[in-house]
């Protein structure tokens, strides 16, 4: 079977399980991807492994001075095989499957011939010639390939599910616990008071773009906006104008923040797929999510001049309740330093190690060495847990009980995302074995526009689609894996990844439970929801995408 119509039977059953059949994201991905799994051939199964684990070949600089059978290997990402004096080289038949064709073994000749850095020589034992498409792998990857290509459809699912979680499962874990935190011990509500306060009422929107950002990185965003809303609304009786402004400053600053900065899931699972290192997605998603936040404010401004929503009563909260919030004394709540710890710490622990790497210190100087432990992505979060905790118990008087109950809570919430995140990457996997990755490979790649275009309208279809940003995100970086790598891009690929998270944000509409968030809980009815959030969102994400655009062009980091 063709793999474009594997991948788009994966993706209507994704799209169609969510929309249709109302299917939790969890059953919707896992059936996909054993369906895909099902539908992929063993040959490229065998295949795709092959063609990952191989070693790159090099035409000879002076072929005329060499044997014609001679084979120059790149070694230089593979140190490991460096050593290594026995090869195979593998050879796709008109029916698409591998075959051994000839081993390669080092020569006594060819060892003493110079090569740049890396390189090594090796010789045809069959006096067999290179030809475009060879792939040269060693032995045991050869039968680890075979080896993957016959499992069970089960067995193959399964280890892909198991592999997203080693990757993702603490992160997301201890992101639940950090949220929990903030907003039990009322940290949250501390840190948005601090940047009222710092910028005034008058300028209330750019700390409510701002305090969204900062919270929706460890929060997810309807939880980020349950928190502000009721400030939001709290400002409107206080100022008695500039609602609309204050609910779409809350949306700019949290939903640009949900899908380009980890550890959200989406952004998580994007650059696991993606291999790029999460403390540079982080500091790329905040660039980026700047840019957005600009445009966001400036389309809420000029919104704002000619629509003045009202404040309406919800039926979650009362003007009563609103009154009670503003009420609320600031000694109560936690000092700002200790609020921003558990939110910051990580992201400077995290985003420093990824700067200091590129640096030229030594790694073996002991305070590297503490920077490269406290900079893993697992240790970060896992000390900003810690400090959650310990604000939250400092809080509750030491009441453990109740200290339990918050973790399980937070715990029980993270579960269920690491379920949908892990089966996200299966499914993403099961994607990658069809072998989408040569119909991708057949775009024109000249241009960084085209290919960013391409994942961002992907992206915004499946989006558009089913309404999850983050399941477009999975199923998009699933598709698009298969050629996220500098060598096929131009251009790092944390440009792609930036791409997909901006291509999740249109269309907000009605078959997305966010949008019925944001409505209700702000009052708004379902046409003025279509008139304010839904153009904004498309707006904004455009800037994104201009954004990285301009970012893979002017610095490729490659």
């Amino acid at each position: 079977m063709d793999p474009l119509w594997i991948v788009l039977v994966g993706v209507v059953i994704v799209i169609g399980g969510v929309l249709i059949f109302r299917l939790h994201a969890f059953l919707a991905l896992i059936l996909a991807a054993m369906v895909v799994a099902g539908l992929t051939p063993q040959a490229a199964v065998e295949r795709f492994h092959a063609e990952r684990d191989s070693v790159p070949w090099v035409a000879p600089e002076d072929a005329s001075s060499r044997e014609p059978s001679s084979w120059v290997l790149d070694l230089s990402k593979q140190k490991n095989l460096r050593e290594v004096s026995e090869f195979l080289v593998l050879r796709r038949d008109s029916g698409g499957e591998l075959s051994q064709v000839t081993r390669l073994e080092v020569s006594e000749d060819a060892t003493s011939e110079e090569l740049p850095e890396g390189q090594r020589l090796l010789i045809s034992a069959d006096a067999i010639e290179p030809q475009a498409g060879d792939l040269v792998i060693h032995p045991l990857d050869w039968s680890r390939a075979q080896g993957k290509a016959k499992g069970t459809l089960g067995e193959r699912v399964a280890a892909a599910f198991g592999g997203t979680c080693t990757q993702i499962a603490i992160l997301i874990a201890m992101a639940s616990i950090i949220g929990k935190c903030l907003l039990d011990s009322g940290a949250a509500d501390r840190i948005v008071r601090a940047a009222l306060s710092i910028v005034g009422e008058g300028m209330a929107s750019v700390a409510f773009i701002t305090s969204g950002f900062v919270l929706s990185i460890p929060v997810f965003f309807d939880t980020v906006f349950y928190l502000m809303i009721p400030l939001a609304k709290a400002l409107r009786l206080r100022t008695g104008k500039n609602y609309l402004l204050y609910v779409l400053s809350v949306i700019v600053g949290g939903t640009m923040a949900h899908s380009l900065v980890p550890p959200t899931p989406g952004p998580l699972i994007v650059i696991e797929q993606f291999n790029v290192d999460i403390g540079l997605m982080i500091l790329a998603g905040c660039c980026v999510g700047f840019f957005t936040s600009v445009a966001g404010y400036f389309y809420a401004v000029t919104l704002n001049r000619y629509w003045d929503l009202p404040l309406r009563e919800t039926p979650d909260m009362t003007l009563e309740d609103i009154q009670k919030i503003v009420e609320r004394k600031t000694e109560d709540l936690p000092p700002l330093w200790l609020s921003l710890l558990p939110i910051l710490l990580p992201v400077f622990l995290i985003s420093g190690y990824t700067i200091l790497k590129v640096l030229p210190f030594d790694p073996a100087t002991p305070w590297m060495q503490a920077a490269e432990v406290l900079g893993n992505k697992n240790i970060a979060l896992t000390i900003a847990a810690a400090i959650g905790l310990a604000m939250v118990a400092w809080q509750l008087k030491g009441d453990t009980k109740k200290l339990a109950t918050a973790v399980a809570a937070a715990l029980a919430s993270g579960g269920i995302v690491i379920l949908i995140t892990a089966a996200g990457g299966a499914f993403g996997s099961m994607l990658r074995e069809t072998g989408i990755a040569e119909y991708l490979s057949q775009v024109d790649t000249s241009s960084p526009i085209t290919l960013l275009a391409i994942a961002y309208f992907l992206t915004m279809a499946i989006r558009t689609a089913q309404g999850s940003a983050t399941v477009a995100m999975i199923t998009a970086a699933g598709i698009l894996s298969g050629v996220a790598s500098p060598d096929v891009l131009g251009f790092h690929p944390v440009y792609l990844a930036l791409a997909v998270g901006c291509g999740s944000k249109p269309i907000a509409w009605m078959n997305d439970s966010g949008f019925w968030v944001m409505c209700k809980m702000s009052g708004m009815t379902d046409i003025e929801g279509l008139k304010a959030i839904t153009p904004m969102s498309i707006f904004i994400s455009l800037v994104g995408l201009a954004v990285t655009m301009l970012g893979a062009i002017v610095l490729p980091l490659v």
